[in-house]
């Protein structure tokens, strides 16, 4: 008699860590690989991080923490809030997790039951709709193209209750987002989060792209009210339209910091005891040498805003060979470091178009498929966060594949 298994451990795989899987593979037969599949910094965690780790390993144990995060930490949090977007935030309700992934499975397990409804765009990150359906929750794919700058709107969400016949308990917003790189304008978001207010909608906004912006800087939902937008209070204190959100950061993207695992949550009043409670339960605590190091990495501005500007060159770069190739149907990439562009006209199968890039050239890129499982089939993701070398060498090979 076979063993039951589980059905939330049925869904579908990161498509993405496949690619890897089989770029590995690739080197490992001594074949060179470009690697632009996954959304990783080519670059270290800043120096002061890993002076900070190596003193902490020398000088103390590395034992559990509280399990929202050693206060320190979120101290350095909360003002990194007041620095970057001029909002102040109650520490207490800052809570350190795992890698943001830990934050979405915190977030979600805390506000939501099985079987409630979350609003997530599409194309869209591919874990939100996996971790939600191993949560028993039920992910609404809403559709976004060019014409909303591949954000989610009020009418883009009600055209998507309108096809269900149900309305959403919650919405994911990315802004940057994944895999397209587009941003929401303040008045997109203040309008946004104010109609999700009006119809008691949870928000859980995305910011781990933060700090990785080209023509303007990402504004969190927490600075809505203080930019003077829907539901501020006479001297712009936070509430109103942000009144509610779940903020999910990490450490991994500005601050280059993927394995490391640790990011946080900034939680509505609400929530902080029950996030507390999953937390001990689920994780104890975050890694503690992370922590430690994290506190430091807030003080290598100046390295990472150089690493920033590495990915505008990348960006540059790979962008004129994309249209060189005759391929300019691209995602607006206002921030994070990907490039997502329709491929229609080459393809209808992403996941053998990938496959044969990599075994041909040696390129690996990730089918629009992980992102959006409806009309991917026609697009790909190029993430240029690897060193500019690498990223000029793609373009140059892409380019000759292309026009073969």
């Amino acid at each position: 008699m076979s063993l039951k298994v589980a059905r939330r451990g049925q869904i579908p795989p990161f498509i993405v860590m496949d690619v890897m899987r089989s770029a590995f593979a690739r080197q490992a037969s001594g074949q060179d690989v470009l690697h632009m599949e996954v959304g990783e910094p080519g670059t270290p965690a800043p120096a002061a991080a890993r002076a900070a780790a190596a003193a902490a390993l020398d000088g103390r144990p590395i034992g559990y923490t509280e399990a929202m995060g050693i206060p320190a930490l979120r101290q350095a949090i909360a003002a990194h809030y007041q620095r970057t977007q001029g909002v102040a935030v109650d520490p207490q309700r800052i809570c350190v997790t795992a890698g943001s992934s830990a934050g979405f499975i915190l977030g979600f397990s805390a506000a939501f039951d099985p079987g409630d409804r979350v609003g997530l765009a599409a194309p869209g990150y591919p874990c939100y709709r996996h971790i939600l359906t191993a949560l028993g929750l039920t992910a609404v794919s809403i559709p976004v193209g060019r014409e909303t700058r591949f954000q989610p709107t009020p009418e883009t969400i009600e055209a998507a209750e309108a096809r269900d016949g149900k309305a959403i308990d919650g919405l994911i917003v990315a802004s940057p987002s994944n895999p397209t790189g587009s941003m929401l304008l303040p008045e997109e978001f203040g309008r946004l989060a104010t109609w999700c207010r009006a119809r008691a909608i949870r928000l859980v906004s995305d910011e781990i792209y933060h700090g990785i912006t080209y023509e303007r800087p990402a504004v969190s939902i927490l600075a809505l009210p203080r930019r003077g937008l829907a539901g501020a209070g006479a001297d712009g204190a936070a509430g109103g339209a942000a009144d509610g959100a779940i903020v999910v950061n990490s450490f991994s993207k500005y601050f280059s910091m993927t394995g490391w695992r640790l990011g946080w949550l900034v939680l509505p009043p609400e929530l902080i005891r029950p996030v507390e409670c999953l937390a001990q339960n689920y994780f104890i605590s975050a890694p503690t040498l992370s922590q430690i190091a994290a506190v430091a990495a807030f003080d290598a501005t100046e390295e990472l805003e150089g690493h920033v500007r590495t990915y505008a060159r990348n960006r540059a770069i790979l962008w004129d060979a994309l249209k060189r190739a005759g391929i300019a149907d691209v995602a607006p990439p206002d921030g994070a470091f990907y490039l997502y562009a329709d491929v229609g006209h080459l393809t209808n199968d992403s996941l053998d178009f990938c496959r044969r890039l990599l075994a041909e050239t040696g390129i690996a890129i990730t089918p629009g498929l992980d992102f959006d499982p409806e009309r991917g089939s026609r697009t790909i993701r190029f993430s240029f966060a690897g060193p500019t070398a690498v990223v000029e060498q793609v373009a140059e090979r892409f380019e000759r594949w292309v026009r073969r």
